[in-house]
């Protein structure tokens, strides 16, 4: 009844909108900027109060074709009319066009197709079964999923995708709520991938960062200007700290604490391997489909970024590994290693004998069916990625913070808030540091030196706001409900995607206003990092100590 009346408000409030408009006529001429901001405000809100993402989004793309058909001289009905229209033919079907987005899509089903193969062949038993006699209770259970996606430390997807697929059972069975083990997959994931040196986001960070410095001639290599950044990325570390911290401590705060509660005191929940496995499950069906799959990915990074030239360099080998990789093209490389590690799963399944061709082709289209919903609101949300780009909503919510003259130790936290912001309303972290690399890099630099800083001063403030606009991209994302990660993360682990948002939220509000307050601000008026991180450390276990509560 309550989800009735919202639904009724909101189009109250629309219809009432629309006859506003039409009495106030049509209008040709440039749309005021802060309007850029209501097609993602009005998604997450409406998400957020209905509990429905898909309906969510297409209003909040359908605000702005309406908004933009509107100022561009159409009539209300008439920029209505279009702009349902171009919702579908301009923004689903543009964000279709882009290869990277159909290439994540098929990777996605086949992702899916795999899982859903080893999970009918009594592979994804094996691995419950010896992952249980390791993993005894739900710490060790959670413990064992935040390991494993350090080891898949060099791409987020193929990280959330198989840890989550893997450990859903294992969390199913010891009784660990599905939003945990979304959290847990989310909050590691990126973070670990941001700061890692050889990583499939290391060549977007170092061009950013390179095209950034060029601005200013700044005489020094993008990598380096990372490697000292990493001194203050605090919204990353103190994250995979604070997930340590949840997970030994067993406890747990706000939405999470009632989630893993309702977990703890279900019945044993059962798990996502079919009753009609009738042979003893073989670990190893699903245990070499899946290291096809992270081997191959490796191996597709390194063949598609390797150059000669980079190799015959003086070099250490990881800062050559690391070129190689920044250079790849990590989609090629993920869907290159999901066709095999699909393949693979056929094959050994068909040498078993247990299962026909034609019933193998059942299971994987199956899977493909069981990943539909996700691609759907992928797909949703690149449209709406589409449409704030169009209406420069990133721009707006710079030029709004970037207006006043300010101190320069003031720069690094307003990057973190604004890199926040932008994540979040866009949905994409890479999105948010190809916007504002370019344009806090050179304005950072010139602001220090018109305030008479001098090089060595300014160096680490330089530093600190590399690193405060990739913390904070990273922690907007995990915010966001409109993030393909996010919605990535839900998926892998079954877990109702607006209650992964919201038990992920006050955790990562959290950890980004410690590593605001207690570390990008004090060390930008000159604290040591080092402190900073022990402060931080410290902070963050005194609120899961006595505000979180046992389970």
């Amino acid at each position: 009844m309550k989800k009735k009346w919202i639904v009724l408000t909101v189009l109250f409030v629309l219809v009432l909108g629309m006859v506003l408009l039409y009495l106030l006529g049509p209008v040709a001429g440039p749309m005021p900027l802060w309007m850029s901001i209501l097609p993602p405000l009005v998604a997450i809100v409406m998400a957020l109060l209905i509990k429905e993402v898909i309906s969510s989004l297409f209003v909040g793309i359908l605000t702005g074709t309406f908004l933009m058909a509107y100022y561009g001289g159409a009539n209300p009905a008439s920029a209505l009319g279009g702009g349902l229209l171009r919702v579908v033919d301009t923004y689903v079907v543009g964000s279709l066009y882009d290869a990277d987005h159909v290439m994540i899509i098929v990777f996605t089903l086949i992702i899916g197709g795999m899982v859903r193969i080893i999970t009918a062949n009594g592979g994804m038993q094996g691995i419950v079964n010896w992952l249980s006699r390791r993993a005894r209770g739900p710490r060790s259970g959670q413990l064992m999923t935040f390991l494993m996606d350090l080891c898949i430390f060099f791409d987020d997807y193929s990280n959330t995708l198989v840890v989550g697929n893997t450990m859903r059972p294992i969390a199913d069975k010891l009784k660990v709520s599905r939003e945990k083990l979304a959290y847990i997959v989310d909050s590691t994931s990126a973070p670990v991938v941001a700061v890692a040196f050889v990583t499939t986001w290391i060549g977007a960070e170092l061009s950013y960062i390179q095209d950034g410095i060029r601005a200013i001639g700044l005489e020094a290599s993008a990598y380096s200007v990372f490697f000292h950044s990493l001194a203050y990325s605090f919204y990353p570390f103190l994250t995979l700290a604070f997930v340590l911290m949840i997970i030994f401590s067993g406890r747990d705060f706000g939405p999470m604490l009632t989630a893993e509660r309702k977990a703890r005191m279900a019945s044993m929940m059962e798990t996502e391997i079919p009753n009609r496995v009738a042979k003893p499950a073989h670990i190893i069906d699903a245990l070499i489909p899946l290291c096809v799959l992270i081997f191959g990915t490796i191996i597709g990074l390194i063949a598609t970024g390797y150059d000669a030239s980079v190799w015959q360099t003086e070099t250490g080998f990881f800062s050559k590994l690391s070129a190689t990789i920044g250079a790849a093209n990590s989609y090629k490389a993920l869907l290159w290693a999901s066709v095999l590690s699909l393949l693979t799963s056929i094959v050994m399944t068909l040498l078993r004998g247990d299962m026909e061709f034609g019933k193998i082709m059942e299971e994987m289209v199956e899977g493909f069916k069981a990943m539909f919903n996700a691609v759907l609101i992928l797909t949703m949300a690149w449209a709406i990625a589409l449409v704030t780009k169009d209406m420069h909503t990133a721009e707006f919510v710079s030029q709004l913070l970037l207006k006043w003259s300010l101190s320069p130790a003031v720069v690094p936290v307003l990057t973190f808030l604004l890199a926040a912001l932008i994540g979040f309303s866009t949905g994409t972290s890479w999105g948010t540091m190809a916007i504002l690399y370019p344009l806090i890099l050179p304005a950072s630099w010139l602001l220090c030196q018109e305030q008479g800083l001098s090089v060595g001063a300014t160096m680490p403030l330089f530093y600190n706001v590399v690193a405060s606009v990739l913390a904070g991209s990273v922690m907007g994302d995990h915010c966001s409900p409109i993030s393909d990660t996010t919605i990535m993360s839900s998926l892998a682990s079954s877990c109702n995607h607006l209650q992964h948002v919201k038990t992920q939220m006050p955790y990562a509000l959290t950890v980004g206003g410690v590593a605001m307050l207690i570390g990008v601000l004090p060390t930008a008026l000159g604290l040591p990092s080092w402190v900073a991180f022990l402060l931080g450390f410290a902070v963050l276990w005194l609120v899961v100590r006595f505000i979180g509560k046992k389970v």
